[in-house]
C-alpha cells in the first residue's frame, strides 16, 4: 500500500511530441509509430462518429 494512495494512477506516455529521438532503437521506433497510428485512427473515427451525429441531427431539424 503507497503513502499516496489518494493520487491519481498517471499513464505512461509511449511519446512525446518534439521528444529527443537520438536515444531510441529502430523497434522503439517502430512501436511508437504504430501507437500513433492507433491514436489517429482513434481520433478519425471520433471526428466521423461526431461528424454523423451533426448530419443526422441537422437533417431532423431541416426545415421542411
Amino acid at each position: 500500500m503507497a503513502i499516496f494512495d489518494d493520487e491519481p494512477v498517471r499513464k505512461t506516455k509511449i511519446h512525446e511530441i518534439g521528444q529527443d529521438l537520438s536515444l531510441l532503437s529502430v523497434g522503439e521506433l517502430a512501436e511508437r509509430i504504430e501507437a500513433l497510428k492507433a491514436e489517429i485512427a482513434r481520433l478519425e473515427a471520433d471526428i466521423e462518429a461526431k461528424s454523423s451525429t451533426r448530419t443526422a441531427a441537422e437533417a431532423l431539424f431541416k426545415p421542411s
